[in-house]
């Protein structure tokens, strides 16, 4: 295969995990049918989310949200290096559920519990991280995108909660 083809495939393959994670969490996910955002949130939640993502986020996916270049290529070892954060990123297309699971559970779990074999580098942050830190550092992430992206993101995960509910 062309390195191009592995990473569309490879993005195919995550952009499946979310729709089948629609239906199925992994074990122990704390966001299981209910809501885990706040729909208002402060600038005190923005700026600490912003201080944790510095610290904790930015030596992979950027600074700025930029991510790492080529991101959407596979590395030497066959991993996508980490995408952006910002619009033009693939974050926005998931619902809230995935994108606390995935910085909780790390990738490989996330991706493995929906039945997905996919090597990812994203490591878990459950164990170093509070779930209200990682909700504020995914506030933060949003906080930074135009409200058209932000709307969209907002669809995504209402009708994740609305499948979860039924």
């Amino acid at each position: 295969m062309k390195p191009i083809d592995l990473a569309s495939f490879a993005v195919a393959i995550i952009a499946l995990a979310a729709v089948v994670y629609v239906v199925r969490t992994p074990s122990g996910s704390v966001s299981e049918g209910a809501s885990i955002f706040a729909s208002d949130v402060s600038e005190a939640t923005i700026a600490q989310g912003q201080a944790l993502y510095q610290e904790n986020c930015a030596s992979c996916h950027g600074k700025s949200l930029e991510g790492q270049p080529n991101w959407r290529e596979p590395d030497a070892d066959g991993r996508l290096p980490a995408p952006p954060h910002d619009e033009s990123g693939h974050t926005w297309h998931h619902p809230d559920s995935m994108l606390f699971d995935y910085t909780k559970f790390g990738g490989q779990a996330t991706l493995a519990a929906l039945g997905v074999e996919l090597e990812s580098g994203m490591p878990a942050f459950g164990e170093k991280l509070s779930d209200d830190q990682i909700r504020s550092i995914l506030d933060y992430i949003k906080s930074a995108w135009p409200a058209r992206v932000r709307a969209a993101q907002a669809e995504q995960t209402r009708a994740d909660e609305e499948a979860r509910n039924q």
